[in-house]
């Protein structure tokens, strides 16, 4: 079972989003690659959230218009 993400992190760029583990930015533990994961919250924008969900929206009413 996956931990929930953390919505709005004080300080997203000390940890790596890259899986479950949460590392520090410096200790990437997993192996998951050579650079940190950022948060999406650093890639979207603080209002990331309300984006994912209405971009999740408009793609299950385009799949249910499909004949």
């Amino acid at each position: 079972m996956s931990k929930k993400i953390i919505e709005r992190p004080k300080h997203p760029e000390r940890v790596c989003w890259g899986c479950d583990k949460l590392c520090p930015a410096e200790a990437l533990a997993c192996g998951n690659g050579t650079i940190r994961a950022p948060h999406p919250c650093e890639l979207f924008g603080d209002d990331w959230l309300d984006w994912a969900t209405r971009r999740r929206r408009q793609k299950d009413d385009d799949t249910s218009a499909t004949p």
